[in-house]
């Protein structure tokens, strides 16, 4: 029974997943979003034609760059105050405690001898010795694939950042293990669950670099994928009960929100630190000499420090 419970749910998380980078809209040239968004920033912050035409260009789903910028961000922000809130509400809301606790006692007598151990090797996929492993395997083949020499950087910036935040919150929280499974006492603090968010971050990472230069139907069953894959590690987590329910919601938010905060970082599919802001920076330094005909003074030239 808990073992079905757990793929039903993972296979349904991922499929709703998949169905909704599907429908999302597509790029109608062949400019990668985040570098497409970063040119329309920077124009902007050339022209300063208002507030309201900026929101715009962010919303604007037709050329999936705005949107899925925004989208980034949303997810960033979301998981955090996602991790906050379920950090202050676990220590001061009875209801929500109940509700793990329950939760606790019905994996606890529904998991039985032979589905503990398939649960246990699903749990396996989170764990820092695969994921380490999985990393090596895919640096290396995907910077072979794509001839970029920042994907390792890219990878070893979401999981070491990743584990740093997990670690840092679970000191800071110390919240204590359900107490059904004698050896959850001996693997420190619970909050949020470290298995969950190193699915979470890895999984997604995986599947932004294999979607790199592969069509929108790949991308699509990949990050469906990747939220099953990371929704089952979770779900372990909870039914070999070494983790309540809410430190396994915060761990996804957490391994999500970071990933995409990387990921707006290293400028999408450009995959280069930093590529977005230089992008807005030339553009918008590129416009400006043309602007000088909309009624503006023309700047005066900067004086160098020979000059004074």
């Amino acid at each position: 029974m808990a073992l079905l419970l757990l793929f039903a749910l993972a296979l349904t998380v991922g499929c709703l997943t998949g169905l909704a980078a599907w429908r999302y809209p597509r790029a109608t040239a062949p400019v990668a979003p985040a570098q497409e968004t970063a040119e329309k920033v920077g124009e902007t912050a050339a022209r300063h034609p208002g507030l309201r035409a900026f929101l715009g260009a962010r919303l604007d789903p037709a050329a999936a760059t705005g949107l899925l910028l925004t989208l980034a961000l949303i997810l960033a922000i979301g998981g955090g105050v996602l991790l906050g809130l379920l950090a202050y509400l676990t220590r001061t809301n009875s209801e929500l405690t109940s509700v793990d606790n329950s939760v606790a006692k019905w994996g606890h007598s529904h998991v039985s001898s032979m589905s503990y151990h398939a649960i246990h090797a699903v749990t396996q996929l989170g764990s820092v010795y695969t994921i380490v492993a999985l990393c090596i395997v895919l640096a290396v083949i995907e910077t072979r694939r794509q001839r970029n020499a920042w994907v390792a950087p890219f990878i070893l910036a979401v999981m070491v950042g990743e584990e740093i935040l997990t670690l840092t919150v679970k000191d800071l929280d110390d919240r204590l293990r359900p107490t059904f499974n004698p050896a959850a006492a001996t693997l420190g603090p619970s909050f949020p669950s470290g298995h969950s968010a190193t699915a979470a971050a890895f999984y997604a990472t995986a599947a932004f670099l294999i979607g790199q230069r592969r069509g929108h139907l790949a991308r699509s069953v990949l990050a469906g994928l990747a939220v099953g894959i990371a929704v089952a590690v979770a779900a372990s987590r909870v039914l070999l009960d070494v983790h309540w329910l809410t430190d396994v919601i915060a761990g996804l938010g957490l391994g999500w929100a970071w990933f995409a905060v990387c990921a707006v970082a290293f400028g999408g599919r450009v995959l280069r630190f930093g590529a977005a802001a230089e992008t807005a920076a030339q553009v918008a330094e590129a416009k400006e000499p043309a602007e000088g005909g909309t009624g503006r003074p023309p700047r005066k030239p900067m004086l160098s420090s020979h000059s004074k």
